[in-house]
């Protein structure tokens, strides 16, 4: 039987169900979080069952409903998209990238033609998602070198400000890029040279990212306290930034693999507070941007980590769902096979190999990978399948096919 039901709606149903509340707790839960004193039981109950059933909460109710479940606004109700297609570049600069590269080659650089640089600069970030990282990467270099070269033309102290920004944002992300393919000596060089920009440039935003980026390579190689030192940095450089969310997301993940569950809450609660004070992005597509949806990506690997199987499956569906055009397009490929190994994890823990092992397998093929990433979860799947299903040859086989994963990128194997 088909559910034609609004996706949000459908979430909170599940929400609520993954935290075993009939619809009078989930009430009596919500008024937890209400700025003001609602209505009776009786009256919230109906309302409420008209939200499940698909009848839109008013904007009163929404944060309110969001934050009950440790997500924010946009996540739970998304705005209409703003996403550009690529051929809005054309239309926003009035130039192809032939016409760029020959400006660039100018003594003298125009507004207009930083103005594309920007937009190019935007369109990489964007395609950062689901562009192969052998082309990406290519790219990237190829406009960073470029951009780079303009320091040595004549520009005036604003343009200069404006290249140096540029120059960062590009080598942000050839350096996210670099470690994602596991060249990872030359990703923190490209990080440090970032965070050189920003200092130079005095950009907050650009050095939180390579403070966040810090924090991410130390997460993968097993340096959790590595992770919370780099974050707190972050932190105080970019506190009033959306990078600010993604610095407490991996401080909750460190936290959760630490073992220490009201860090985590902590962590990912500050987090969330942040995000949901911020105004909506325009552009969801660009890596460098915090869109609401990936805050269940950060809550998924940290319910996942503290046994909360419920709720990290419930998430994990959300992120697949997100993540996924209706033609079956993965728009976000790498969340998604995170969310798949996530959703191996706790099938594994009820005793389901087979779904486990379909669902850790499909996360090991996609297209466009984060490599550390990637081994980082795919062996928490491992260390369950290892421990009770090791006599299985499919168990045998998958832990193989990990292996040589591992092999091709040892750097990236916490002890």
């Amino acid at each position: 039987m088909s559910d034609d039901r609004p996706a949000w709606a459908r979430r909170i149903a599940a929400e609520r169900a993954a935290r075993d509340w009939s619809q009078r707790d989930a009430v009596r839960a919500l008024r937890a979080h209400a700025p003001t004193e609602l209505p009776a039981d009786d009256s919230m109950i109906r309302q409420w069952k008209r939200w499940e059933s698909g009848s839109l909460p008013s904007e009163f109710y929404r944060p309110i409903i969001a934050a009950l479940f440790g997500t924010v606004t946009h996540a739970l109700f998304p705005a209409p998209s703003r996403r550009d297609g690529n051929s809005e570049i054309l239309a926003a600069s009035g130039m192809e990238t032939l016409e760029i590269v020959s400006r660039l080659n100018r003594s003298d650089v125009d507004n207009a033609t930083l103005d594309a640089l920007r937009i190019t600069t935007d369109r990489l970030c964007s395609e950062y998602p689901f562009m192969p990282s052998e082309q990406l990467l290519i790219e990237g270099r190829q406009w960073l070198r470029r951009v780079v070269d303009l320091h040595s033309k004549s520009l005036t102290l604003a343009q200069h400000r404006e290249v140096l920004a540029l120059s960062g944002w590009l080598a942000l992300l050839v350096g996210c890029v670099e470690y994602d393919s596991g060249d990872r000596h030359a990703a923190e060089s490209t990080r440090r040279a970032a965070l050189s920009l920003a200092t130079e440039s005095e950009h907050a935003e650009i050095a939180g990212w390579a403070h966040e980026m810090r924090a991410w390579f130390a997460l993968t190689t097993g340096d959790y306290r590595g992770v919370i030192i780099a974050t707190q940095a972050g932190a105080e450089t970019a506190a009033h930034h959306s990078v600010a969310v993604q610095l407490a997301a991996q401080e909750a993940k460190a936290w959760a693999r630490l073992g220490d569950r009201r860090q985590v809450e902590v962590a990912l609660d500050r987090g969330r507070r942040l995000l949901e004070g911020l105004p909506h992005p325009e552009n969801l597509d660009n890596h460098f941007v915090v869109d609401p949806a990936k805050f269940d990506f950060y809550a998924m690997d940290c319910y996942r980590l503290v046994g909360e199987d419920k709720l990290a499956r419930t998430l994990a569906n959300e992120v697949l769902r997100t993540g996924t055009d209706f033609d079956g397009t993965e728009r976000s490929p790498m969340r998604n096979a995170e969310a798949r190994v996530t959703l191996g994890v706790t099938a594994a823990r009820e005793g389901d190999l087979e779904q486990a092992l379909s669902y850790g397998e499909r996360a090991l093929q996609g297209n466009r990978q984060s490599v550390p990433s990637l081994i980082m979860t795919s062996r928490e799947l491992a260390a369950i399948v290892r421990n009770r299903y090791s006599t299985e040859s499919t168990a045998q086989s998958y832990l193989a096919q990990l292996g040589d994963l591992g092999k091709t990128n040892p750097g990236f194997l916490p002890s």
